[in-house]
């Protein structure tokens, strides 16, 4: 059995745009991922709505990535894969964040998989994902986007050679699902459905099942 841990933010957690819901389970691109690698593997979905790199916000405690993920290490473990998609909130205007501060971010957290002294015998691949682009958002919600849109689009250049630096492997998830105005951020069902049979494909690949 192989172990895959899919830690992200809303669009992990499968919050579903205009109706502020959560997909079912088979809806959500961790389910699709689930059903298309088998028995053969284990997909431990870890999402949450808001989640950063490493910011938190005073009104919303507990969202740095960075904060949480050495805790699920040790909780999920073995592992053989660590998929990591975090960004887009940390490109809300209020961080003050540059795209280059919020990769070292990116770095920063995908390092704590590597330190982790729980998997050290037996280290999983990391697959480190930039984040699909920010598009045209709700007018209530402009001030907390500003700058977004544009600073999405240079994500994937800085996490790409972050992730050459630690030897993990990149993907690009923009170049899979390109975001709806629903509400310029979350996923409809339809893209839920390719990337997670985009990620099967890629996950086959890194890792054979037993």
């Amino acid at each position: 059995m192989k172990n895959i841990l899919c830690f992200g933010d809303s669009n992990t957690w499968g919050y579903e745009p205009l109706v502020a819901g959560r997909y079912p389970v088979d809806v959500r691109w961790t389910g699709v991922l689930q059903r298309l690698l088998g028995v053969g593997f284990r997909v431990v979905e870890e999402g949450l709505n808001g989640r950063t790199n490493v910011t938190n916000e005073a009104s919303r405690p507990i969202r740095s990535g960075l904060d949480v993920l050495p805790v699920l290490l040790e909780s999920h473990r073995p592992l053989d894969l660590v998929v990591i998609m975090l960004g887009t909130n940390d490109l809300k205007h209020g961080f003050g964040l540059s795209a280059e501060q919020i990769a070292d971010g990116a770095r920063r957290v995908c390092r704590s998989v590597v330190d982790c002294e729980y998997l050290a015998e037996a280290p999983p691949q990391i697959l480190l994902i930039s984040p699909t682009h920010v598009a045209s958002v709700p007018e209530d919600q402009r001030d907390v986007f500003l700058g977004a849109m544009e600073k999405s689009r240079e994500l994937a250049g800085h996490y790409r050679a972050i992730a050459d630096d630690l030897g993990a492997n990149f993907l690009d998830a923009s170049k899979i699902v390109v975001t709806t105005d629903l509400d310029g951020v979350h996923w409809d069902a339809t893209q839920h459905s390719a990337f997670g049979e985009a990620l099967a494909r890629v996950v086959k690949q890194l890792v054979s099942a037993e």
